[in-house]
């Protein structure tokens, strides 16, 4: 089976899911850019490219079974790792961050 030859059930989602993988990607990327804070900028990315990833993994896993006329799961477990580890090490970041900025003020007095 050629790329001419992918069947429609594989090439129709496959599409959709690039265009929202690139969507939710771009979206990430320019929360990146315009947001004022850390914190702030930590949730843009984290989120949307984590999105946008999973998109586009989605989306091969779809074509790869499509090639190969068996399953192709082994791009699932691909999609799993960053999916989980993406937004836990977004929120080891933050947490660092907050610890940071708290050590930077002085202890209050009562």
């Amino acid at each position: 089976m050629t790329l001419e030859t992918l069947p429609a059930w594989a090439v129709l989602p496959a599409a959709v899911l690039l265009i929202l993988g690139g969507l939710f990607t771009v979206v990430g990327s320019l929360g990146l850019a315009r947001l004022g804070t850390f914190f702030q900028r930590m949730h843009g990315p984290s989120m949307g490219n984590t999105l946008g990833t999973g998109c586009v993994l989605i989306a091969s896993v779809l074509v790869s079974t499509a090639l190969a006329n068996r399953p192709v799961v082994h791009e699932l477990l691909i999609t799993v790792f960053i999916v989980t580890t993406a937004p836990m090490s977004a929120m080891l970041l933050m947490r660092a961050a907050v610890h940071r900025s708290n050590a930077r003020q002085p202890p209050k007095t009562d």
